[in-house]
Order: C-alpha cells, then structure tokens, then sequence
C-alpha cells in the first residue's frame, strides 16, 4: 500500500442553519437561564435560607454553553464561502450568502501557511521593496473563508530563451478563481502562492515550446499567434492549477519583445526582411505593368516592336517603375541604332 500519496479532496456543498433562527433563539434561552438563577437564589433565600442546587448548578452550567454557542455565528459575502472543519474533519461548504449559525467548534483561524509558503511570501514583499512597489499582504478572511470571485494575476516580466535559443521578455496575465474549495484548502498548502509560482513556471515553459518569430511555414509563433499562445498557456495552466482546485478563466500575453542584448540586431534583421519584402512587391508591380503595356500595344498596333526594341523597352519602364530616385526623361530623336 502507497502511504506517500496525497489525497485528493472534493467539495461537498452544505447549508447551515439561519442565524436570523437561532439568534433569537439563544437570546431567549439566555436570558431565561439567567432569570432561573436569579430565581434559584432568590426563591432559596426567601424559603430555605439558601439557594435552590438543583436549580442553580444546572443553570449555572447551562451560562457558559449558551455564551459558547452564541460564538458560532457568521456571515457570508456573494461569492464568498465557509469550510467547515470541525476537529480535523472536513464537513463541508457553505456558499450561500447570508447571516448563519455554525457549530462554534469549527475551525474560525485562518490556515497557518508553511514554512516554504510565509518564505515565498516574504521573497514576494522583498522583491516588491526593491522595485519601489507598494507589497500589500492579502487580507485574512478568517472563519476559513474563501473568495470565490475572479482574480488578476499580472506576472512580472520573465527573461527566457525562446524555441530557437533567442533570449527574450515574455509576461502574461491569468483571470483565475477558486473552483473547488476543499482542494483550495487541503490539496495545497497556499494556493494564491501555488498560482503565481505555477503561472511563471508555465510561462516559461511555453516560451521554449515556440520561437519568436520567423518560423517554418504555418508554424505557430510568439509574436504573430498571440491567441493561439493564449489559448496554449490557459490550458497547460488549467491542467497545473486543478489539483488547487483552481479554474482558469482566461490567460493571455501582456508583454513580448527580445531581451536587450539582442534587441538591437533582431531590429535590423526586421528592417532587412521589410525592405526586401518591399522589394519584392515593387519588382511584381512593375513586372505586370509592362506585360500589359507591351501587350496593349501589340494589341490596338500602334507600334510594332521587334525583339531588341521589346528588350530596350523593358528595361526602360523596369528603371522607371523600380528606381526610387525621380526619373528625367530624355527625347531621342535618333533611332535606336544611331
């Protein structure tokens, strides 16, 4: 038998009782518990001399049950919920918004973190100082309250290597929230902590799945498939953050460039590849329009051409079209011999 596995939790939903119902309630129950040991002592006084002990030990015992149980209430936000923990054992969730009453034994503290998640915390507030970034800790629900709405996880710019070895800067943004509770709690031992560090950790990796730019043909690329990237890093982020009972919402790049180092000749390569492209399209233009005007002018005859003069024409109108210096015509009133 494998004592090494982890056990995987599951949410199980729960309603708890209304605390609008059981507040009266135990203000009643209190009040006549204190009045029986007015009673007790008054009514014992007035006929025996001395308390009643059959009322009043039971009454006096009864007080502090009732101040306990009046220390089990608690309130719920939209979209907020409770895990119920009670001696160590999971009883489920609350979700439904509202003012409840709970056994008051279930676990109220927050979760302490580990060791490795308060020095992860504390590498977080370090690194934020030193960028000159307000590091605000998040606030403590208590109760073993969980958020459930959708949160932003903007990742710091990340320096890596992309498919082809090229060095670049790479961030990316995630829209993450908490799906299953009880995997929030138990299967992982932060799980805001588990999200950012498994968010960079997939950023990198799928930087070194894909090159930057200038791939094969019909190869997916950093900069030129930004929604098929997003879409690549959403599910590899999916498939890491189930086990904190974590749902994706959306993840997508926010930032892309090369690294410094090499910024300067990645520039001039695009520069190259612009003006031969540019090129290209110039020589194609000009290409079509000669072959429509030497065939409009055989066409409508009005003039025929032999293959020299077809030749010296061609060139003419090539220099034209594709010069990028204005073109002076010249008159030549010889013939193409002489």
């Amino acid at each position: 038998m494998n004592t090494n596995q982890a056990t995987i939790s599951h949410e199980r939903t729960v309603s708890a009782p209304s605390g609008w119902v059981m507040l009266p309630t135990l203000i009643v129950l209190l009040i006549g518990d204190v009045a029986l040991i007015v009673l007790a002592i008054k009514d014992g006084a007035e006929t025996t001399g001395q308390p009643h002990i059959g009322l009043l030990i039971p009454s006096l015992l009864l007080l502090p049950i009732l101040s306990v149980l009046l220390s089990g209430f608690f309130t719920l936000q939209p979209n907020e919920a409770r895990v119920l923990v009670l001696f160590g054992d999971y009883k489920g969730t609350v979700r439904n918004s509202g003012f409840h009453w709970g056994n008051p034994f279930y676990t109220n503290g927050p979760r302490p973190m580990g060791v490795f998640a308060q020095a992860a915390e504390m590498q977080s507030k370090l690194a934020g100082m030193k960028a000159g970034t307000a590091s605000s800790s998040r606030k403590s629900l208590g109760r073993n309250k969980i958020s459930l709405r959708a949160r932003t996880l903007n990742g710091d710019k990340l320096k890596v290597n992309d498919k082809r070895g090229n060095p670049i800067e790479i961030a990316a943004v995630v829209v993450w929230r908490v799906g299953d509770t009880a995997q929030a709690t138990f299967d992982v031992d932060n799980y805001e902590n588990y999200v950012s560090t498994q968010s960079e950790s997939a950023l990198r990796h799928l930087a070194s799945l894909y090159s930057y730019d200038y791939g094969e043909e019909h190869e997916i690329t950093l900069r030129s498939n930004v929604g098929e990237v997003s879409q690549a890093l959403r599910a590899e982020l999916q498939e890491r953050l189930a086990k904190a009972g974590v749902v994706v919402d959306e993840a997508r790049l926010t930032h892309l460039a090369y690294a410094p180092e090499i910024a300067q000749a990645m520039l001039r390569r695009q520069q190259a590849e612009a003006v031969i492209a540019a090129r290209q399209k110039i020589v194609q233009g000009a290409v079509s329009m000669v072959d429509m005007a030497l065939r409009e002018l055989a066409e409508k005859h009005v003039v025929v051409l032999d293959d020299e003069r077809k030749a010296s024409m061609v060139s003419n109108l090539m220099v034209v079209l594709c010069g990028e210096a204005e073109v002076h015509p010249v008159i030549n009133t010889g013939t193409l011999y002489n």
